[in-house]
C-alpha cells in the first residue's frame, strides 16, 4: 500500500492506492471482496492521533503552530531558487534529458532534508506566490520514504552525484537518527515527527516495512562496511508479525494502540505490496506458498470487478496450485492491479529487475501495463501525455488516486497526470523518456528541483508541490536507466532476494 500523506487522512480522503484488501478468504474460488474489502474506506483506529509532546512544546516555545513555520522550513537543507525552469534549456534528447532530470531532482531531495535528522520531509507544497513565506513544509516522514532515501543515497553515489564516502557518511548518519526512533518488535511505525522524531502514529504497515528492509539490503550489498547495522535491523523484522497462515496473506498492518491486526489483508498479487511478500519469503519468514495465494484474477461470480477475467484455470508452479486468469483491452492481455495505476504497477521494479527475473509474468506484464496506460490516456481521454497515478491533484490542495480503470480489479477514475509514472516507465520503456520530455515541453511543470507532481492536461494546470515519495521514484528509476539498471542488481546481489527472486521464473501469465 502507498503510505497515506498526513494531510490526506486529515482531508477525508481514505486509503491510498493499492488498497486491495481482503478480510474473511473462504477459498481460491470465492468472491473476495464483498463486505470484507474496504476501498476509500479507512478502518476504525486509523484516524486516532498521536500527539507528538515535545514536538507541540517546540512549536509553543516559538508562539504557536503558525509561528513555528519559519522555523520548520530552517531546518530544511536548501530551497528551491525560482520556480521554473526555462525550458528551451532543457536537453533535447532522451538520455542528457534524464541525466538532467536525475540531477535535478537529485538537489530537491537533498534540500528537502532536515539538516538535523536528515530525515526527509514527506512535502513542500507551494502557494501561487512561490514565496516561502506562502509554502508548506510537511514536517513528518513517512518508513517507505526513509527506505527509498537509502536507495537514493546509493543511486547518487552511482550515477558520481556524490562521492562514495560522503554516501556512505551520509547513510550512518541517518542510520543513527532511526537507531534512536521508538520501533515496536522490530519494526518502525509508519510516520515521525522530522524535528522532534517522535512516532505520530499507531499503525505498523506491512508494506511501507518491506520498503526500509529493502533499502537496508542496496546499501549492505553496496556498501559492505555499513552491512552490520543494515543486518541488525533487517533480523530485528520478523515478517511473520504480519502473516496471517490461515488466509496465506500478509496483513495490511499492526494497530499498536489497539494491540491487534488490521482486519484486511493484501489480496491482489500485481501490486506494490508484492516487494514486501518476496522479502518476506526470501527471508524465510514466510513460506513460499504465500506468493502463489494471492489473486492473479478474481471468480467471475464477482460481478464488482471492472471485468470478467479471461483464461481463469487452475495452475500448478513449484508445486502450488492456484488459479490464473487475465483481463483483456484492445488486444492487450494483462493482470489487473488494483486501482490501475502506474506506481501499483511498476514501484517495484525500481529494486527488482522483473523483466529478467519473471519475463513470461511479472515482466510482460509490467510491458502491457504502460501500453494501455499510454493508450488509454491518448485514445479514451484525448491527453496529449500520460501517466495516471496517485498524486496531488491540481487546483486543489489534495491527494487523489488515480489510474486507468480497466487496468485495475476496481480501477480508480482517471485524472492528473504525474510524472512520476513515465518515470516508472522507463524501466518497460525506453521510449518514456520522450515522454518526459514532451511533458515539460507543454507545461509549466519543471521547476528547480526537477518536475511538480502532477499536471492537469486539460486546463494544463499544475499541482505546485514535491512529494519525497514520487520524487525519489523518480530518480531511483532514472539511476536504473542511466546506468544499467544499478539499483536493480544492487538489490539482486542481497541473499534476501538471491534466495526470493528464482521462484518468479516459473509462472506464465498468459498461456
Amino acid at each position: 500500500m502507498r503510505s497515506v500523506p498526513a494531510f490526506a487522512l486529515a482531508l477525508g480522503l481514505g486509503l491510498p492506492a493499492g488498497c486491495h484488501l481482503v478480510g474473511r478468504l473462504p477459498g481460491h474460488e470465492a468472491c473476495e471482496l464483498g463486505k470484507e474489502v474496504v476501498g476509500g474506506v479507512v478502518e476504525p483506529g486509523a484516524r486516532d492521533v498521536v500527539v507528538p509532546v515535545k514536538k507541540k512544546a517546540w512549536e509553543a516555545a516559538r508562539g504557536g503552530e503558525e509561528a513555528a513555520r519559519p522555523w520548520v522550513r530552517a531546518r530544511l537543507v536548501g530551497w528551491p531558487a525560482r520556480p521554473l525552469v526555462d525550458r528551451t534549456t532543457l536537453p533535447a534528447t532522451d538520455r542528457e534529458f534524464v541525466a538532467r532530470l536525475a540531477r535535478d531532482t537529485w538537489r530537491g531531495l537533498e534540500a528537502f532534508t532536515d539538516r538535523e535528522d536528515r530525515l526527509p520531509v514527506d512535502n513542500v507544497r507551494f502557494g501561487d506566490s512561490f514565496a516561502a513565506a506562502d509554502a508548506h513544509v510537511g514536517d513528518y516522514t513517512n518508513v517507505t520514504s526513509v527506505g527509498l532515501r537509502l536507495v537514493a543515497l546509493v543511486a547518487a553515489s552511482e550515477l558520481e552525484l556524490i562521492p562514495r564516502a560522503e554516501a556512505v557518511r551520509r547513510v550512518r548518519e541517518l542510520l543513527a537518527t532511526l537507531d534512536g526512533l521508538e520501533t515496536h518488535r522490530g519494526f518502525f511505525y509508519n510516520y515521525y515527527d522530522t524535528t522532534s522524531r517522535e512516532r505520530t502514529s499507531n499503525f505498523l504497515s506491512f508494506v511501507d516495512s518491506s520498503w526500509l528492509t529493502a533499502g537496508l539490503m542496496v546499501v549492505r550489498s553496496t556498501f559492505p562496511e555499513l552491512a552490520e547495522p543494515c543486518s541488525r535491523i533487517i533480523a530485528a523484522q520478523d515478517y511473520r508479525f504480519f502473516y496471517d497462515p490461515a488466509r496465506r496473506r500478509m496483513s495490511h498492518g499492526y494497530y499498536v494502540h489497539l494491540a491487534s491486526q488490521s482486519r484486511y489483508h493484501y489480496g491482489t498479487l500485481y501490486a506494490e505490496s508484492r516487494l514486501g511478500s518476496l522479502i518476506a519469503i526470501g527471508k524465510g519468514d514466510v513460506p513460499e506458498e504465500h506468493w502463489f495465494a494471492m489473486a492473479r484474477t478474481f471468480a467471475s461470480s464477482c460481478r464488482w470487478q471492472t471485468q470478467t477475467p479471461h483464461g481463469r484455470i487452475h495452475k500448478e508452479v513449484r508445486g502450488h496450485a492456484f488459479s490464473g486468469g487475465y483481463y483483456e483491452w484492445k488486444g492487450t492481455k494483462y493482470v489487473p492491479s488494483w486501482g490501475g495505476s502506474m506506481f501499483e504497477a511498476l514501484m517495484p521494479a525500481l529494486v527488482v529487475d522483473e523483466a529478467r527475473w519473471a519475463p513470461r509474468s511479472l515482466g510482460a506484464n509490467a510491458a502491457a501495463h504502460v501500453d494501455v496506460q499510454r493508450r488509454f490516456a491518448v485514445e479514451e481521454l484525448g491527453y496529449p501525455v500520460w501517466g495516471l497515478s496517485p498524486s496531488m491533484t491540481p487546483g486543489r490542495d489534495v491527494y487523489g488516486e488515480f489510474g486507468v480503470r480497466p487496468l485495475g480489479v476496481l480501477g480508480y477514475g482517471a485524472g492528473a497526470v504525474t510524472p512520476h509514472a513515465a518515470a516508472l516507465a522507463l524501466a518497460v520503456t525506453p521510449g518514456a523518456a520522450a515522454d518526459l520530455r514532451e511533458l515539460a515541453r507543454r507545461y509549466d511543470a519543471y521547476g528547480d528541483f526537477g518536475f511538480y507532481d502532477a499536471v492537469d492536461p486539460r486546463s494544463g494546470e499544475v499541482a505546485r508541490a514535491y512529494l519525497a515519495l514520487d520524487q525519489t521514484m523518480t530518480f531511483i528509476a532514472a539511476a536504473n536507466y542511466l546506468k544499467d539498471h544499478c539499483i536493480q542488481r544492487r538489490f539482486a546481489a542481497d541473499p534476501i532476494a538471491a534466495k526470493a527472486l528464482p521462484l518468479l521464473s516459473d509462472e506464465r501469465f498468459f498461456d
